[in-house]
């Protein structure tokens, strides 16, 4: 197996600190996998086109091509040949007319919290991106995950702000300003996005 997290840290020595927190999400998101679980993902600006970037990796081959095996290609037939293994995840931020709507019919804070609310199950996962730790409408997402028993992963920097004491695991990357800190989220969520290919999918 090629240790991404070691590649990680080779690259970017300042991610070090953060090592163990990655593989701690890595650990969650196995298991919520193995449950048949799903991931949903939500972040404001930069962090809403991570969120899109992350979902991307994990829908469709990342390092592999993930060709579908055994009964469910003798399912698809000829289809079967042109799609790819799966990790099922949601960008939050994907959802324009229901965004739209929602924030102007009811509450702009609360539009990931909807989509939470209404996609979100127990055993699912969250993974919350804000470079601050404070942004209102991501928060409120967590905590709607946390009432409705999923787990919760931060990504964030600074001090991780009030995201920190919500989540299962906080990820922290060093840098105070936006840009760095989402600089350091890029390798982050790679190297998780990796972990899980190498750990569901056996092709090259």
């Amino acid at each position: 197996m090629i240790d991404y997290l070691k590649k990680m840290t080779e690259r970017y020595p300042a991610l070090e600190a953060v090592s163990v927190d990655v593989k701690n999400a890595y650990s969650i998101l196995c298991r919520a996998y193995e449950q048949e679980g799903k991931l949903l993902v939500c972040g404001n600006g930069g962090s809403a086109s991570d969120s899109e970037h992350i979902v991307g990796e994990l829908m469709k081959g990342f390092y592999k091509l993930r060709p579908l095996t055994g009964k469910e290609k003798e399912a698809m037939g000829e289809l079967g040949v042109h799609l790819q293994g799966a990790l099922p995840a949601i960008a939050l931020t994907g959802h324009p007319a229901l965004a739209t709507a929602f924030l102007n019919d009811v509450n702009p804070e609360m539009v990931f919290a909807q989509q939470v609310y209404g996609y979100g199950r127990r055993g699912d996962v969250l993974l919350a991106l804000t470079t601050s730790g404070n942004s209102r409408n991501v928060l409120n997402a967590v905590k709607v995950a946390k009432a409705k028993e999923m787990k919760v992963i931060g990504l964030t920097g600074r001090d991780g702000g009030s995201l920190k004491a919500l989540c299962d695991v906080c990820i922290i990357v060093p840098g105070q300003d936006t840009a760095a800190i989402q600089e350091y989220h890029l390798p982050v969520y790679h190297t998780i996005c990796a972990m899980l290919e190498e750990k569901f999918f056996k092709g090259e």
